[in-house]
């Protein structure tokens, strides 16, 4: 063995030490992945054509190896790390030469290509990115972070720190927008910095709270980083447990886990929300406590008055406060008292909500192996449901036969009366038109009420008609034009609420990239969706919210953006409500009809695109936005590319085999666990998160998504730590970015003394995420 490793060992330095000169030639990243690929492809297969690359591997003929078979133990499970002592023989890296490996190299490269780039699972998914990118540079472009930041500073300005706290707000605002780091600390950075020190704020805290908030790119959905991440994860943690159930002797995940080993980009985005929003507090509270202790390093500013209406602290507690707390207070009552829930008919009662029924029909190292896993009480349970199912259903089948055409229709009479007066559906609509109908008439107390007095009047009709004549057996067509009277009068209260608040400084800047976000990640986090598209959706609302600013500022037409954007909502309420497949055999007159008004919303929305469009291009926006979006989706492409290659290199010659086995060699999941953690960190200082989710997560994958640690938790944990490595000096990517656009008085030393608490506030927040899992897994199960 050359210096006393083994010849997959040297093929592992070779690969990483090829990697991180390519990268440190200052050659573009993406390329140098592919050429490292390559390169140490061929020193690799030079070395072990001269014979010096011996790989000592297990002797399975061997007695020592039959014995261990024969005492039960899986040959998976069987390595050098965890049995050191067994027999080895020694052999070339490539047993078949490496002619023979660079020809299945070839051959894997064009089916992955295929697979996760061209026609694959995946390409659905990552298209995602190219939409969400689109939307962030647009936001970017369109000066929508600049108005955030000015208004946010003229809000928390004069509270101590208030600047630093303005910059954390506006930097999970441009997370949940953009997702992207790079473009976030630069815009903090050239927008903020600047003011932040003409207004005596010390440089450290200036450039520790824009680098830190920048990050928040990293975790807040929709991040491209847990889009990315969801792409490998999925099939990762499928094909760990896969590993997982076959070592334990079953024949699948699904038989011994009880469940399928599904973990989407939705649930992700779900798992994710809570903690950025988490370390978003974090951040803000550290900032004002620096504040209220070095009062002369983050001072009060005043910006200016506001134009906005002045409002008493009577009248802000009572229509900011008071109203809405009471509202909320009465329908949550009302929810627990039965008086709101679903009106959906339900002819049987189920009961309670039945245990999941796991397979018996195992093996006995299977069975073994599940009762370990789920307890012996949940083990017979299963059986004796299996023995009672099949009479169950039987018994079922003829009691449901025998039924008679009036007891059935008694079963549908006795469900309609139990079902809730008042819908959930109809509930969360108009509550939410109350709310906007009420804050409106905080923000001027002056006008006359009249406006919102009858969007109150249709939101009480509304309730009176669902309580009167909705039944469970209501069409949802039927429900509909029923609604449509109160409906109306609802949205001409909301129409003057909606000018009102526009008067408001805050809610007009805030108010209409805050709904984009709410839809975008609204839709994917209900289950509504999947992020693909939602991410079309939010490109969209990114363009027509930029063309409709442009407009303003030009005095424009503005009107047709805002025609459009009522067009889409009319879509998704006529696609909610009627069914619009006309291919049926009969279809109804108010089908027809839903489906004409949907055919005309929905060319209206599009030609409010196209103007859109048109607005932006002719204003020089819109051909920088779509270069920058080419230029960052081709860099993501061909990252994945290159990566792929750099991967099947390592496969080539065993490396990740290797790898994976001294991991799987440890007893301890958890172990395991930190180790990869550290691994991710260190490589953070000199790799891109794209280079680590394509060409490290891949190798590690299957060992840590393959134990009992629950999936979303640990991809949130390596997202969080990506973040942290992001941060820490001296190689932090973030530093690197700020620097760059920093003034020339702000030196390297203040950014590094600024990150530093920062980077901490990340450990602690890693901790807290490790302490108590339920701030990552508490929102899954309960939106699923």
């Amino acid at each position: 063995m050359l210096f006393g490793l083994d010849g997959v060992e040297i093929g592992l330095i070779i690969v990483f030490l090829t990697l991180f000169a390519g990268i440190m030639t200052g050659f573009p990243v993406a390329f140098a992945i592919g050429g490292a690929g390559v390169i140490s492809f061929a020193i690799i297969a030079a070395l072990d054509s001269a014979g010096l690359l011996i790989h000592q591997a297990i002797d399975t003929s061997s007695a020592e190896y039959s014995a261990l078979v024969a005492e039960g133990v899986i040959r998976e499970s069987i390595s050098v790390f965890r049995y050191p002592e067994l027999p080895r023989i020694e052999e070339h890296l490539f047993p078949g030469g490496w002619e023979q490996a660079m020809e299945r190299n070839i051959s894997f490269i064009v089916n992955r290509m295929n697979e996760r780039v061209i026609a694959g699972q995946s390409i659905e998914t990552l298209l995602a990115v190219l939409m969400f990118v689109l939307m962030g540079i647009t936001l970017e472009r369109s000066k929508i972070a600049e108005e955030l930041l000015t208004t946010m500073a003229r809000v928390f300005g004069p509270l101590p720190g208030g600047l630093a706290v303005s910059i954390v707000i506006v930097g999970a605002f441009l997370a949940a927008s953009t997702g992207i780091v790079g473009a976030t600390v630069v815009t903090m950075g050239l927008l903020a910095l600047p003011t932040m020190l003409r207004n005596g704020y010390s440089p450290e805290l200036a450039t520790g709270v824009i680098a830190a908030s920048g990050t928040l790119g990293q975790i807040i959905p929709p991040s491209i980083v847990i889009v990315l991440l969801g792409t490998l994860v999925g099939d990762l943690y499928a094909t760990g447990q896969e590993t997982r159930a076959q070592l334990a002797g079953c024949s699948d995940a699904l038989t011994y886990l009880g469940e399928p080993a599904v973990l989407s980009v939705g649930t992700l985005f779900q798992a994710a929300l809570l903690p950025g929003l988490f370390l978003a507090f974090l951040y803000g509270a550290y900032a004002f406590g620096f504040a209220l202790l070095n009062p002369s390093k983050a001072p009060a500013v005043e910006f200016g008055a506001s134009t906005s209406e002045p409002v008493t602290r009577n009248e802000g507690l009572t229509w900011f406060l008071g109203v809405p707390a009471a509202i909320l207070i009465v329908v949550g009552l009302a929810a627990n008292g039965g008086l709101i829930g679903t009106q959906s008919p339900h002819l049987v009662d189920a009961g309670p909500q039945q245990e999941r029924v796991l397979r018996t029909n195992v093996s006995e190292q299977c069975q073994a192996a599940m009762i370990e896993l789920h307890g012996q009480e949940t083990w017979d349970r299963a059986v004796e449901a299996r023995a009672a199912g099949a009479a169950a259903e039987e018994e079922a089948a003829a009691a449901a036969a025998e039924m008679t055409d009036e007891e059935r229709a008694a079963a549908a009479a006795a469900a309609v009366l139990t079902a809730a007066p008042i819908g959930t559906g109809v509930t969360a609509i108009f509550v939410l038109l109350g709310l906007i109908l009420t804050i409106a008439r905080g923000i001027s107390p002056t006008s006359s009420p009249t406006p919102l007095l009858v969007g109150a009047g249709g939101i009480a009709l509304a309730f009176l008609l669902d309580i009167l004549v909705l039944t469970p057996a209501t069409s949802s067509g039927a429900t509909f034009l029923i609604l449509a009277v109160p409906t109306i009068l609802t949205l001409y209260g909301c129409r003057e609420a909606m000018v009102r608040l526009a008067r408001n400084d805050l809610l007009r800047v805030v108010f209409p990239p805050l709904i984009l976000i709410v839809a975008v990640l609204g839709s994917i986090l209900g289950g509504i969706t999947n992020p693909t598209p939602a991410a079309a959706l939010g490109a969209s609302g990114a363009i027509m919210l930029a063309a409709y600013r442009k407009l303003k500022e030009e005095n424009g037409k503005s009107k047709i953006v805002i025609w459009a954007s009522f067009a889409i909502v009319i879509m998704i309420l006529l696609g909610v409500n009627f069914d619009l497949r006309i291919t049926r055999e009969v279809v109804p007159i108010e089908d027809w009809i839903a489906y004409v008004l949907a055919q005309m919303a929905y060319h209206f929305a599009f030609f409010g695109l196209l103007f859109s469009c048109w607005v932006l291009f002719r204003s020089n926006i819109l051909s920088p936005v779509v270069r920058e979006t080419a230029k960052v989706t081709s860099m993501v492409f061909t990252i994945l590319i290159g990566s792929q290659m750099l991967n099947l290199v390592l496969i080539s010659f065993g490396g990740e085999h290797h790898i994976q086995q001294y991991l799987r060699s440890f007893d301890n999941e958890l172990v395991v666990f930190f180790v990869v953690m550290a691994i991710l960190f260190i490589l953070g200082f000199v790799l891109d998160f794209l280079e680590i989710i394509y060409i490290v997560i891949p190798i590690v994958g299957p060992v840590i998504y393959g134990g009992t640690l629950d999936p979303a938790w640990v991809t949130i944990m390596i997202a969080v730590n990506l973040q942290t490595s992001f941060l820490t000096p001296p190689f932090g990517f973030a530093l690197f970015y700020l620097r760059g656009v920093a003034p020339p008085q702000v030196t390297t030393g203040h950014i590094y003394r600024g990150v530093v608490p920062f980077v901490l506030i990340q450990v602690i927040g890693l901790l807290l995420l490790y302490f108590f899992p339920g701030i990552v897994t508490i929102l899954p199960d309960l939106l699923n």
